[in-house]
């Protein structure tokens, strides 16, 4: 049986949940697909998410060394929902000065291996949407 990851686009044959279908969908799962879309469409939080999964457990400082543009502020903000929504851990070690890890969880590696999907379509899509792009730019 084919990966529903790895064919073209979403169908209701390669979708488990597909909005199409004509089942009612549980409206908790839909506020929690709009919600984590919302968020893992933020840059930050795709940009820490690829890093943790590449890197492993990483230092704050670590993070916002390798997160280029990233405010303390907004990895702050994009550490805390990460840990919130359970897609990573914060670990305080008891030395001075303070010394926290992050790290993903199960759960957050599962959605990085999620948007493996995205990498490659992108990759085999590459020429076809720059070719689109420069089609529309040039359009009187």
């Amino acid at each position: 049986m084919e990966n529903p990851a790895h064919t073209a686009s979403p169908t209701a044959e390669n979708c488990p949940v597909a909005p199409w279908d004509t089942a009612p969908i549980d409206p908790r799962v839909e506020r929690l697909v709009n919600d984590l879309i919302g968020r893992i469409a933020d840059k930050w939080t795709l940009l820490v998410l690829e890093l943790l999964e590449e890197k492993g457990t990483l230092r704050f400082t670590q993070i916002a060394r390798q997160v280029e543009g990233i405010s303390q502020k907004m990895l702050t903000q994009t550490l805390r929902q990460m840990e919130r929504d359970g897609l990573a851990t914060r670990t305080v070690h008891p030395v001075v000065p303070p010394h926290v890890d992050y790290a993903l969880t199960p759960l957050g590696n599962s959605l990085s291996a999620a948007f493996c999907g995205v990498w490659a379509w992108a990759e085999t899509h590459l020429d076809t949407v720059e070719a689109a792009r420069a089609r529309f730019d040039t359009r009187d």
